[in-house]
């Protein structure tokens, strides 16, 4: 399959390519820098659209924000924030329409229904309810695509990433694991993960999957409800380091994505299990 991708050089978008490509698929980037091996098409969010003509999906991973924000990464500047990651995201959804692009997938967020009370259950289909400009606009992004008749389009809303970082990037536990090297504990914290390559398989599953099991258009990515206690103790364990560990947090205050239509496709992220190979890997 013929897959334009935008957001190739972030943590998430790295490990899409890498996946598509690994699995035969022929990937287009779309971005201000080319990877290794793919073909590269130079744009971003402030351009006009390239052409997608001959392209037989379109995944969208790219979002402009505040460095090292999602939540708040508008700064002080919404106004630019929105025309962006909404205007910018539809004048790209548009142009894959009006060319035939087949499918359209789109990197949503958790962040769509944090305006929901702490501990509530999130199945899939859920109705957006936002509480942070940045989950706004990914709610109304989705909508607009949910919205298209005749175009097999999916938003994956996808929970905490973790996992190796782009290149030349550190991973996301970077600093906290430096700072527990140092003797620092951290407070306690808990939420749902799921690590980048099982987000990737996700995306992966949806290219290939039949048009009709995309309606009704939303897919939870979630894996595995993480305490920073069990992180920092497997992290600990890997490395010799005998720091006092934060306190377990209370994991009531989680709002758990339920993940049944990915999982109904065939979807089989690495779970707990998964987690101590993946710190070792990160560690190295």
């Amino acid at each position: 399959m013929k897959v334009a991708l935008t957001g190739a050089t972030g943590r998430v978008g790295h490990a899409i390519a890498a996946h598509l490509v690994a699995q035969g698929h022929q990937v287009t980037t779309l971005g201000r820098s080319a990877l290794p091996g793919m073909a590269h098409v130079t744009w971003d969010l402030s351009q006009p659209p390239p052409d997608l003509t001959g392209q037989d999906a379109l995944v969208h991973a790219a979002f402009a924000h505040v460095a090292g924000k999602y939540r708040g990464g508008e700064g002080d500047d919404p106004a630019t924030f929105r025309a962006l990651n909404l205007d910018g995201t539809l004048r790209l959804f548009q142009q894959a329409r009006d060319v035939d692009v087949g499918r359209i997938l789109f990197l949503s967020s958790r962040a769509v229904f944090d305006g929901y009370p702490a501990g509530t259950a999130l199945p899939d289909g859920l109705p957006a309810r936002a509480d942070s400009l940045y989950g706004q606009l990914k709610a109304e992004a989705e909508a607009w695509l949910a919205a298209q008749t005749g175009l097999a389009t999916a938003s994956l809303r996808a929970t905490g990433v973790y996992g190796p970082g782009a290149p030349g990037q550190p991973h996301k536990w970077a600093d906290l694991f430096a700072g527990y090297a140092k003797g620092r504990t951290p407070p306690p914290r808990v939420g749902s993960e799921v690590h980048a390559g099982d987000l990737a398989a996700a995306v992966d599953l949806l290219l290939s999957a039949p048009a009709a099991a995309l309606a009704p258009a939303t897919f939870n990515v979630s894996d595995i409800l993480l305490d920073q206690h069990d992180l920092l103790a497997a992290y600990a364990d890997l490395t010799g380091i005998t720091h006092p560990l934060p306190p377990r947090a209370d994991p009531s205050q989680v709002s758990v994505m339920a993940c049944d239509r990915l999982r109904a496709l065939g979807w089989q992220p690495r779970g707990l299990a998964g987690l101590r190979p993946a710190i070792a890997d990160l560690i190295a």
